[in-house]
């Protein structure tokens, strides 16, 4: 299993910080009907009961906004993922379908607010990860968006770099089609709150739809 620490940069950014990574043995596709009902069902609940401006208020989303302004990255410029993935729905637009586990992934990240990492664990170098502040020119490309500029993001970085922000992970580590390993990290810029539930919900997600026993969670700040 992998060993996560946190950095004292980010310690000092965000004293509250905790974080559960979910390791599973995973088989992948390329749609899941159920998953999508799911998927449907919370866009009318989020849709029907919030508004776009309410977005950025949900508790977890703004602790992790807060993050990014100590580490020194306006959150208006660079959302964390879970705030940019409530406002494409909120603004009409549906949630784009990749394939099964990054679907999970995102529908764990619109139903708790929680920036989610999720990574093809056989793609990540070494077993030590660290949760750091990205620095000026550390090269970083963002999953469909190329070139990311990571400096005052929060990163975290395998043997090789880095891996991922909460606003974008990397392509080098991305999950696909033929991904049979999965390690899934909840930030938890608001603390413990809600972190175990969250590591849950991905293990039932996974048990239901990607043919795994839910893998196991590890708890770490």
């Amino acid at each position: 299993m992998y060993k996560i620490t946190v950095s004292e940069e980010i310690k000092k950014a965000c004293p509250v910080f905790a974080g559960a990574a979910v390791f599973a043995e995973v088989r992948n596709t390329a749609f899941c009907e159920g998953l999508w009902k799911e998927i449907d069902a919370f866009t009318n609940e989020l849709t029907s009961t919030t508004t776009l401006e309410d977005v950025k208020l949900q508790p977890v989303i703004a602790a992790t906004r807060e993050a990014y302004k100590r580490c020194g990255k306006d959150p208006g410029r660079y959302r964390p993922s879970a705030e940019a993935l409530r406002r494409r729905l909120m603004r009409g637009i549906s949630l784009y379908q990749i394939d099964t586990l990054v679907d999970l992934i995102n529908l764990v990240s619109l139903r708790t607010g929680h920036s989610i990492g999720g990574f093809d664990a056989d793609k990540i170098q070494g077993i030590n990860l660290e949760l750091g502040v990205g620095k000026a020119g550390e090269p970083f490309e963002g999953i469909g968006r190329g070139i990311l500029n990571i400096e005052g993001l929060p990163v975290y970085r395998d043997a090789a770099g880095g891996i991922g922000t909460p606003t974008s992970d990397n392509e080098r580590t991305k999950m696909g089609l033929d991904t049979t390993h999965i390690l899934a990290i909840v930030n938890g810029y608001n603390g413990t709150e809600g972190l175990r539930e969250a590591a849950e919900m991905i293990q039932s997600l996974l048990r239901n739809y990607a043919t795994s026993d839910g893998g196991t969670i590890t708890y770490f700040e």
